[in-house]
């Protein structure tokens, strides 16, 4: 079973800055890529960054530039820091992490995290 826990959202002004974190653990045998995503009030859910586990990322394009994505294999965890942030930001922010089993042949695990909320004030 793998779990993945967030932390780091909350309240904050626009233009201000927020680090989000998110931690796997569980039984798996290693993680493949990671991502955020955030689901707006009567919005659907849109992915904002991605990232591998060698490094690669993508960003949607609103946050380019503002947001960065990074990860730590040692940990497995992913971060995001989020500066300049606007009121458009404002949603619910999730972590997902696509893994692979440890049975043999390895098996893919699609896990989600809880969710955490980040609003931007205006």
């Amino acid at each position: 079973q793998v779990q993945l826990v967030e932390s780091g959202g909350g309240l904050v002004q626009a233009g201000g800055s927020l680090r989000l974190s998110c931690a796997a653990s569980g039984t798996f045998l290693e993680i493949n890529a990671m991502a955020w995503y955030r689901q707006a009030p009567g919005k659907q859910r849109e992915l904002v960054s991605t990232i591998t586990n060698s490094g690669n990322t993508n960003y949607k394009d609103s946050v380019k530039g503002r947001f960065t994505i990074s990860i730590d294999n040692a940990k497995n965890t992913v971060y995001l820091q989020m500066n300049s942030l606007k009121p458009e930001d404002t949603a619910v922010y999730y972590c997902h992490a696509d893994m692979s089993s440890r049975s043999f042949p390895p098996s893919p695990i699609d896990a989600w995290g809880q969710g955490t909320l980040v609003t931007v004030s205006s």
